[in-house]
């Protein structure tokens, strides 16, 4: 199923023109050798980090180079992982067909690709084709994993071309969808139909996109990518921990946006947030700080608990200090029975690799308050066959102490817990164990504001006053600990990975006690007032 271009065909296609036309759609035109190179170009990969991020988008093409930082080890083990995957999935399009390469010549290489598709090959693989918009000023390059050949007329004969992308994520993301439909656009102005629908492979599953609803989004965002790309200057910096931790330009934007004293530092404040505070003019700490909570929801439409958080989350990064949150009758919304003490203490951590569906450690420190003893017990699947036998031993550990209550960071434990227990089995009931699970991350969100950038752990942690033995020790990191020790059964591996563990465990009694610490005062005055 095809939409027709009422364009002409390229200078070399055959003669018959498609009929009815997309009056809504512009279509671009064939980048030919012989013209004038534009002066700007996007390129689908271009397109795909425009969509996450626009600065980064522009960064990579104007910035200073000299300013990222050096890629990951995760972040190498990720592109090693899309590597294999697509090499896997392209084992099933035999032949594949490949152009030949025309280095720094767009468009020599692009006629290549075309003479391929003329000549109807089967399945073109990393097949370039490029285009531009109708005054030459902006050229489109697409080249995704594979072009399918289709039946159905075209100006190439009674076939045309549709685009297949091969990616390790698990759910179609929008920036997939778009970065097919641009594949389509482009390819159009050499065929003369736009296909409808474009193909992807998911690490999981096989994926058929719908085209014709990313049309109108696709043409915005083309529009907006323009106009950045071609503004001269750079887009304001934006920190979002979710889509920035493993960027190369996130030490440079981290300056720029600490030397703004930005809100984007600040926990609670989203993008789409910041953009509702910079329309009142509340683009900095201090600005936000002045407001009441009450008139801050008013003037933006925010819920006044958001509101309270943001304006708190402001006044204590000034002061420093860590702020007492109160519910609607003033009292602390944090009770003792919230915060359980015991004789002795569980503190919880798990490392996995969501890439093998495979929990590798399960990490108990176990805290005697009495005895003034701190023990920790690692449970390491040596092999990704073990991961069952760690299971039982994690549960042998709990039956132990069977009325400590469990301190973890985050629902992550408890959900892996219940998890593994439908997967491997019981031999102790699952439900009363949950019920002692307490999820400090949540304790502590909801009782304190604290003056700090994030309420991930270390974070928090460090603001207290602890520090990790490897400062650069991550959860990615341990990942990539575990593949190296699956590769070469150096030890120094699991050691890192246990030393990491450990100090996450650590880290989470260092917080707990904190707050049991803060709170003690407040639960005090409270008793002596009721």
């Amino acid at each position: 199923m095809v939409a027709r271009f009422p364009t002409l065909p390229p200078q070399d296609a055959g003669s018959s023109t498609p009929a009815s036309a997309l009056d809504w759609m512009s279509p671009p035109v064939p980048w030919r050798v012989e013209q004038t190179d534009p002066q700007q170009t996007i390129e689908d990969s271009t397109l795909f980090t425009f969509l996450r991020c626009q600065r980064r988008a522009y960064l990579n093409i104007y910035g200073d180079t000299s300013l990222q930082a050096a890629p990951s080890d995760y972040l190498v083990k990720l592109k090693g992982d899309s590597a294999t995957h697509r090499q896997t999935i392209l084992a099933e399009f035999q032949p594949l067909n490949r152009p030949q390469r025309r280095m720094g010549n767009i468009a020599a290489t692009a006629h290549e690709t075309y003479t391929l598709m003329q000549q109807g090959v089967d399945h073109i693989c990393r097949g370039r084709v490029a285009a531009m918009n109708n005054d030459g000023t902006i050229g489109y390059v697409s080249q995704p994993d594979l072009w399918i050949k289709q039946p159905g007329d075209s100006w190439l004969g009674d076939w045309h071309y549709v685009p297949l992308d091969i990616k390790l994520g698990k759910k179609p993301k929008q920036e997939y969808q778009l970065t097919a439909a641009f594949h389509a656009y482009v390819l159009a102005a050499w065929q003369g139909v736009i296909p409808l629908e474009a193909h992807l492979r998911l690490r999981e599953r096989p994926y058929v996109i719908d085209l014709e609803k990313q049309w109108p989004t696709l043409l915005e965002l083309l529009e907006q990518c323009e106009t950045v790309l071609t503004a001269e200057q750079t887009p304001d910096v934006f920190i979002s921990r979710s889509r920035c931790d493993m960027c190369v330009w996130l030490n440079h934007c981290y300056e720029v946006a600490h030397g703004q004293n930005h809100l984007s530092l600040l926990p609670g404040v989203t993008l789409n947030r910041y953009r509702h505070l910079e329309k009142l003019g509340l683009t900095t700490v201090e600005t936000l700080a002045r407001n009441q909570p009450a008139t801050l929801a008013q003037a933006s439409g925010f819920e006044l608990k958001v509101a309270e958080k943001l304006v708190h989350q402001a006044q204590a990064k000034l002061s420093g200090n860590a702020i007492a949150r109160t519910d609607a009758n003033n009292s602390f919304t944090l009770s003792p029975e919230e915060l359980p003490s015991a004789t002795v203490e569980l503190y919880f951590d798990i490392e996995a690799a969501p890439d093998k569906d495979l929990v590798y450690l399960h990490g108990i420190l176990v805290v005697d308050n009495q005895a003034q003893t701190e023990t920790f017990i690692p449970l390491v699947a040596r092999e990704p066959e073990s991961e069952a036998s760690a299971w039982h031993q994690f549960q042998h550990v709990m039956a132990h102490y069977p009325d400590s209550p469990v301190y973890h960071f985050c629902p992550y434990e408890a959900q892996t817990v219940r998890r593994l227990a439908e997967r491997y089995g019981t031999i102790i009931d699952i439900d009363e164990l949950l019920s002692r699970f307490v999820d400090i991350h949540k304790r502590i969100v909801d009782a304190v504001t604290l003056p700090i950038e994030s309420y991930a752990l270390k974070h928090i942690a460090r603001w207290i006053g602890f520090e990790w033995r490897d400062s650069s020790a991550n959860g990615a990191q341990s990942i990539c600990w575990y593949d190296n020790w699956l590769d070469s059964q150096d030890e120094q591996y699991l050691n890192d990975i246990l030393k990491y563990n450990e100090d996450d465990c650590r880290a989470t009694f260092w917080v707990k006690r904190w707050l049991a610490n803060f709170a003690a005062p407040i639960w005090k005055k409270d008793a002596e007032a009721g």
